[in-house]
């Protein structure tokens, strides 16, 4: 059986500057998460706005046409139950497009809300870019854009929605129902109802935390995502370097689709990436390392499970006939089983084997 490039929803916490990577990742617009209907806006503000009707924070990119091009910019920040302008108006009557993730701070993995016209996207920040022929080439990834046609000069409104098509007021008290319970504060159900229970968390929470007791429920989203990233920090996949020079370093596992390898993520001397943000389970991971020495490149001298990898960044389904798929064979090594949902794996120079003249 051969391999294929991975459309993998898995979270990268750091990126490879350096690296020119491509990575397609498709948009979700499945049963669960969908756009809403696109219409005039309801405001008073000339131009293109993003509504967020769901109960999640929301980050939002954008794709406009410029020339004979697009110019593609992100990111916007949602929080549950708010809107705002995208594009300032007069806007022009042409096909515009729009993609979203989800927060790192909301567990479960990124949700998306996209469709079938990749555009590039820089994943790590805020960005600008006209019309890049490719994202591998200037190290960025390629997102899922839908199609959003805009027939009127004036104003116009794209609402992110979900199964539970909350209007602005519902998705905002959902919302802070999700963050109260990813943050750790209090558990319960998520449907835009906040009743006595969660009222007297909220108050607990701001009494611990300094906060007055008049914090707008604005502030309140962003106190409780800054919370809920902390407190996500504390699971999933961590890799380290321990030695003085630079790793290039990649993963692999069992998926839902067979087996699955990504990578790159350069770790300089002494850091570390996240490179899988969940609650992991008891199944198999395994790393794979090349050690910057010199001129030379060294890898792991234990590993003997042979996985692909690619030359730029790479998501991969499948670990046989790598070769065929224009991709190399690499021996990767078997990390510790998770311990408590999370698994940190420190690569030391007592690792790898001898230098020699390997080219990645």
């Amino acid at each position: 059986m051969g391999v294929r490039r991975m459309p993998s929803f898995w979270s990268y916490s750091q990126n490879m500057a350096q690296v020119r990577s491509f990575l397609k990742i498709l948009g979700l617009l499945a049963t669960f998460f969908g756009f809403g209907q696109i219409a005039a806006a309801q405001d008073s503000t000339d131009g293109w706005s993003l509504c967020n009707r769901t109960s999640y924070i929301i980050e939002a990119a954008i794709g406009r046409p410029e020339g004979k091009g697009i110019t593609v910019e992100g990111w916007i920040k949602l929080q549950p139950g708010s809107c705002k302008l995208a594009l300032p108006g007069p806007l022009e009557p042409k096909f515009h497009f729009v993609y979203a993730r989800t927060s790192s701070a909301h567990r479960g993995g990124v949700r998306e809300w996209g469709g079938n016209t990749d555009l590039c996207v820089d994943p790590t920040g805020s960005f600008s870019l006209e019309s890049p022929p490719e994202c591998a080439a200037m190290g960025l990834e390629s997102r899922g854009f839908r199609a959003v046609e805009i027939t009127r000069r004036t104003r116009w409104m794209t609402p992110f929605t979900e199964i539970d098509n909350y209007d602005a007021e519902k998705a905002r008290a959902a919302g802070i129902q999700r963050l109260l319970e990813e943050a750790g504060v209090v558990s319960g159900v998520v449907d835009g109802n906040i009743g006595h229970k969660t009222r007297a968390a909220i108050a607990e929470f701001l009494k611990k935390n300094g906060l007055p007791d008049t914090t707008s429920e604005a502030d309140l989203i962003d106190f409780l995502e800054q919370v809920a990233k902390e407190r996500g920090r504390a699971v999933g996949f961590t890799v380290c370097n321990r030695t003085k020079n630079r790793i290039w370093s990649a993963i692999a596992r069992r998926g839902s689709e067979g087996w699955e390898s990504r990578g790159w993520w350069m770790l300089e001397a002494g850091g570390c990436s996240r490179v899988i943000d969940r609650p992991l389970s008891g199944q198999e991971h395994f790393v794979y390392g090349e050690m910057e020495d010199g001129d030379t490149i060294r890898t792991l001298a234990k590993a003997s499970d042979a996985f692909c990898v690619g030359r730029s960044k790479f998501a991969i389904i499948g670990r046989d006939e790598c070769e065929a798929s224009a991709y190399r064979t690499a021996l990767f090594q078997a990390a510790p089983p998770p311990v408590d949902r999370k698994l940190v794996f420190e690569f030391f120079e007592r690792d790898f084997a001898k230098a020699s003249q390997n080219e990645r």
